[in-house]
């Protein structure tokens, strides 16, 4: 007889996205070394409390089925030694791993259901928490004077963007951060119609080629397409203005449900909440100012198709 999930498992389910690196399956018998992309590197608490859990419940599966790993590994198609890597949590188990597991164990979708809570914990401890920060916001804020910002970027703009990076990301950990970005973007959407979204760009941002002239002609059509939605204010701060108050740096700002609001600025590898209300405070007088001295939204898209017609 199969043992019964428990049903604190449950409580995972629907806390994060479903985005996840899209990897080739390993096959049956391939060795440990091969499968290097499964590695857990797991950064903090609450991503190895997750996989803690997962991996439990697997075992418990898999043992209440009363099949040995090398049983269980021929059966779903992967070898005995990935196998017990997961479930010693030295790797992060795959969708169609748990799809497999789910379908051999009988588990009537709730092996399958741990993707979600899998998929996320790949994604760095910084990008989950802001995703869950915009994910409870009612009208976001942002201002940026280096690149487009992230919920604007298309994924050939983000690739190129992380592709500058130095010292260079390996392949895999590129593609983890643009996937990680591009599922952040869910949540710009006309048809949900909240939170609402004010962007202000600085003209530096619309002309600096990042990924070269075909990037930028499909990133620029991107800030058209998403400057007509009707929750989002789009606007440019030309180079030309004599003032800006954002020369400190890119900064956003999060209206949050309960009527609280927090800032978050990030530069080189920090990455910042602000929630000292005085500093938030500061925050949002400055982003109203920027906002006065950019463009007004029609003028701003008129900018920008302007500067696409010269890309």
């Amino acid at each position: 007889m199969r043992r019964p999930i428990p049903s604190g498992l449950y409580g995972l389910y629907g806390l994060y996205g479903d985005a996840w690196d899209l990897l080739d399956r390993k096959g049956c018998g391939e060795r440990a070394a091969d499968v290097s992309d499964w590695d857990a590197g797991l950064e903090d608490a609450e991503a190895g409390a997750v996989m803690r859990t997962v991996v439990r419940q697997l075992k418990l599966w898999r043992e209440g089925a009363g099949l040995t790993q090398a049983q269980f590994g021929a059966a779903i198609g992967y070898g005995e030694d990935l196998v017990s890597a997961v479930e010693r949590g030295r790797r992060i188990p795959r969708p169609e791993y748990l799809d497999a597991a789910d379908e051999v164990l009988g588990a009537g979708g709730r092996i399958a259901a741990m993707k979600r809570d899998v998929a996320e914990v790949r994604y760095p401890k910084k990008v989950r928490d802001l995703k869950k920060l915009e994910a409870d916001a009612v009208e976001l804020c942002a201002y940026n004077n280096s690149v487009v910002h992230g919920l604007l970027q298309t994924e050939e703009y983000a690739r190129a963007v992380y592709s500058g990076s130095r010292p260079p990301f390996l392949e895999d950990q590129l593609e983890q951060r643009v996937a990680a970005r591009m599922s952040r973007q869910g949540i710009v959407s006309e048809e949900a119609g909240r939170p609402l979204f004010s962007f202000v760009q600085c003209e530096s941002t619309l002309r600096r080629p990042v990924g070269g002239k075909m990037v930028m002609r499909a990133q620029l059509e991107r800030l058209l397409e998403v400057g007509r939605f009707r929750n989002v204010d789009l606007q440019v701060l030309p180079l030309s203005r004599e003032e800006n108050s954002g020369l400190g740096g890119s900064f956003r700002l999060l209206r949050l449900k309960d009527g609280t609001s927090v800032g978050h600025a990030e530069v080189q590898e920090i990455s910042r909440v602000i929630a000292d209300p005085k500093h938030v405070q500061v925050l949002d007088m400055r982003y109203g100012i920027i906002r006065a001295q950019a463009l007004p939204p029609r003028e701003s898209m008129a900018f920008i198709e302007n500067v696409l017609g010269e890309t």
